[in-house]
């Protein structure tokens, strides 16, 4: 049975956690405060579901699902999850993360910094543009007209085709993004953040976007 380890709880978390778990995986789920005050999520989520720290989430997992608040990225431990595929949900709000210069003059992108965080791991952005609840709610079987699509970038191959199949799993068409520098294409305030589209539809938003300088 193959073992999803997911750093942090939260609402992106937890629902990445259910929509496995329906899929027939197994979840280490982990957050800042401790695996004791994940209890009740547990015992929603049902037996094959456990709390633990976030190392040791890192440990259990196959692959692992960071989705913790910016500001907080350089807390994610680096040796349990060397050699993994990471998948990286972050988003960048100054208000909540404080501000990141180098993500202000776009100089880089959320998941090339923790990228470089986790410098042995190989990190894929993904599930950062939908919202929490729909994660459960939107899936739908391949084949289906006007599936929902999600997009993915990475600098690793095999990390790419790892979460094309997880979406489809879930019930997502996927949309390759490219490398990691792409990922800025849906982020925050971009066509595509946060909106419901199909594949076709998601290709003409990631072409739409636009570098926040240039809006």
């Amino acid at each position: 049975m193959t073992t999803i380890g997911i750093i942090g709880a939260g609402h992106i978390g937890s629902q990445i956690a259910r929509a496995a778990i329906a899929n027939g995986y197994d979840v280490v789920i982990s957050n800042s405060r401790g695996p004791e005050t994940l209890s009740e999520l547990v015992v929603d989520l049902g037996a094959t579901a456990r709390a633990a720290s976030s190392a040791e989430a890192g440990a259990a997992g196959d692959f692992v699902v960071v989705t913790v608040p910016l500001k907080a990225y350089t807390d994610v431990p680096v040796e349990p999850l060397a050699g993994k595929v990471v998948i990286d949900t972050n988003n960048y709000y100054p208000e909540r993360d404080g501000e990141f210069p180098e993500l202000e003059n776009e100089s880089t992108t959320t998941a090339e910094l923790l990228q470089a965080h986790l410098p042995t791991s190989k990190v894929v952005k993904g599930f950062n543009h939908i919202g929490s609840a729909d994660i459960t709610a939107d899936g739908l079987p391949v084949g289906t007209p006007d599936r929902r699509a999600l997009a993915l970038a990475s600098d690793d191959e095999g990390a790419k085709a790892l979460l094309i199949g997880l979406y489809d799993e879930f019930g997502f068409d996927a949309v390759d993004v490219g490398p990691l520098r792409e990922g800025w294409r849906v982020q925050r305030d971009t066509p595509a953040y946060v909106v419901r589209q199909n594949a076709d539809e998601l290709r003409t938003n990631l072409a739409a976007a636009k570098r926040y300088r240039d809006m």
